[in-house]
């Protein structure tokens, strides 16, 4: 178990964008380990605080982590006996509700850490996605994304959600970034653009591709792609000027608020959204029995001690 609390635990994984679970004790009777409200978080390899321990800890640690494995976001309320069921000596029972918080889908690389990239960097941080921003020169980045940067020059913001990567050769980071990541091309020299271009196009499995430039830029680089023998369905892949038309202006924070506002519809259209969505009223109610009722026309839950 680590050493951090269940609320700081949900911090770090807010920030790293991992995905993870809060256990909460809804409700116990008889004698059980920890009361109403002892909450513990489970990731895929640590568990943070503790509800008590023993094979209850164990079952939901368990419980939780095959919800991690379905990997989207879900609430289960589950009832653990734990005589009868855990062979535990407390001989009570406890309900316990588990909310599975899916890991970051929202992942944005930017190459460039030029005026545009500063700017929007301020839009992202209060975004729900995850930033690795990358550029060659140490100094275009602000001091504070550095301070605690390691033997590979990687640092991040304290407080937020982006990684400042320091590298000689930008290009083969491509490469590495998972699927569905939307890469943004913000870079000082064309001819890194051009060969980002051809790496973004190489991955295969990015979901959004944009570049700063004219048009001019655009087409040219186009026509030396299609020399390049890629095709022009890839080609168009490319979104080239970056940004919504409708956002005109060339400040940086301007050019920045329309290519943000791009990377939102993106991440809306290809968010599915189901029509029932976390847990329904009668698996609460079968779930709490008469503890949940219906009160003036709305929904309450009462978790009294019945004792």
């Amino acid at each position: 178990m680590s050493e951090l609390n269940w609320s700081e635990a949900i911090h770090a994984c807010q920030k790293s964008g991992d995905a993870y679970v809060i256990a909460t004790v809804l409700g116990c009777s008889g004698s059980t380990p920890r009361e109403p409200s002892s909450k513990m978080v489970i990731t895929e390899q640590q568990t943070y605080d503790t509800i008590g321990g023993g094979q209850l800890e164990f079952a939901v640690t368990q419980k939780a982590r095959e919800l991690l494995i379905k990997g989207n976001a879900a609430q289960v309320i589950q009832h653990f006996p734990l005589a009868a069921g855990l062979a535990q000596c407390c001989g009570g029972s406890t309900t316990v509700l588990l909310e599975a918080m899916a890991a970051c889908p929202f992942r944005v690389t930017v190459f460039g850490a030029g005026h545009v990239a500063e700017a929007l960097m301020t839009i992202l941080q209060g975004l729900p996605c995850k930033v690795l921003w990358v550029d060659s020169r140490a100094e275009q980045f602000p001091p504070e994304l550095l301070a605690n940067a390691g033997s590979e020059s990687r640092g991040g913001d304290k407080e937020g959600n982006i990684t400042a990567l320091v590298t000689d050769d930008p290009v083969d980071v491509v490469s590495d970034l998972a699927p569905d990541t939307d890469v943004l091309i913000l870079t000082h020299n064309h001819q890194l653009d051009f060969e980002l271009c051809q790496a973004a196009l190489n991955h295969g499995s990015l979901r959004y591709i944009g570049m700063i430039g004219s048009q001019t830029k655009s087409e040219r680089f186009r026509k030396r792609l299609a020399r390049n023998d890629f095709t022009q369905e890839q080609i168009d892949r490319i979104v080239s000027p970056v940004g919504l038309s409708e956002v005109p202006g060339k400040l940086p924070m301007e050019v920045a608020v329309s290519i943000a506002g791009q990377l939102i519809a993106v991440e809306h259209q290809n968010r599915e959204r189901p029509v029932r969505r976390g847990l329904g009223w009668k698996e609460l109610k079968s779930t709490l029995g008469d503890q949940a009722t219906p009160h003036k026309g709305a929904i309450s839950l009462s978790l009294k001690d019945k004792s």
